[in-house]
């Protein structure tokens, strides 16, 4: 069963801290994230409410860092069930292009679907040795052409469409994916950024505000993901996903599906 969630507007708690120190709220832009209650606030995240900043990042990394790691090649068999189509339990439903497509069909072949990792590996070399190459909160199945396409850019806005897109865009340094995933793509993100800190085996992730990472162990734009987290709120889906992976396989959590008003706490 998934927690249950309740929401309030951040944008009040904000203008009322500014009021209190003095200081003039500045222009909203975009609807923040919604402040949000679950019934793991008592006890997964017990350690973490109230935090703001760089400790409820590191309140975080502790709680979450507590997980079952899974084989490269387990994955093939976990997101069969993890993104599962709601509509055709024997399909999957890809991330960028939105197909459903078959769960007999994964495989490195033109019209398969293949294990997409939304924080591209080599940013950081994480290999596909157990670990973050393998974390099953940011890899999800895509179409093996969508996913050579989206390669290791970087997030950001703009670009031009392409074959079995689903609204999602691409340029020479950047992959904007389509509107419904895009906040699912953030929170991806800033998991892997809290999840992974350099303190074992692999590198310090963090996100920046460059297209340019290359190998370095960063992912961009950061502007760009904290206003996509804003635009699109965790769904259903992504919250089933959320649950199936804490309940089924590696028993950690995303805590931005949970509390996506913590994005703005901590950046």
């Amino acid at each position: 069963m998934l927690a249950t969630r309740i929401r309030s507007w951040k944008s009040v708690a904000l203008t009322t801290a500014a009021v209190l120190v003095g200081l003039t709220a500045p222009a909203v832009t975009a609807t923040p994230a919604a402040a949000t209650t679950t019934a793991y606030d008592s006890t997964y995240y017990k350690n973490a409410i109230g935090k703001t900043g760089t400790s409820l990042k590191s309140s975080l990394h502790t709680i979450i860092s507590s997980q079952t790691k899974l084989s490269y090649s387990a994955l093939w068999e976990a997101l069969k069930v993890t993104d599962q189509d709601p509509n055709n339990s024997n399909n999957v439903k890809l991330l960028y292009s939105g197909i459903s497509r078959s769960k007999s069909l994964n495989g490195g072949d033109v019209g398969d679907w293949n294990r997409e990792h939304v924080w591209a590996i080599s940013h950081g070399d994480l290999t596909t040795s157990t670990g973050p190459g393998t974390d099953l909160h940011h890899i999800r199945p895509e179409d093996v052409t969508v996913n050579s396409i989206r390669g290791n850019k970087d997030f950001d806005n703009g670009g031009s469409s392409f074959t079995n897109s689903g609204g999602s865009l691409t340029d020479s340094n950047s992959f904007e994916p389509r509107d419904a995933v895009k906040g699912d793509v953030a929170r991806m993100i800033l998991y892997m950024a809290v999840r992974y800190e350099g303190d074992d085996a692999w590198a310090d992730l963090e996100p920046n505000d460059s297209v340019s990472n290359g190998g370095n162990p960063y992912m961009g734009r950061l502007s760009v993901l904290k206003a996509w987290n804003d635009e699109d709120p965790p769904d259903a889906f992504e919250e089933r996903r959320n649950q199936v992976i804490y309940d089924t396989y590696q028993h950690n959590r995303n805590p931005f599906i949970d509390h996506p008003e913590w994005v703005e706490a901590i950046w």
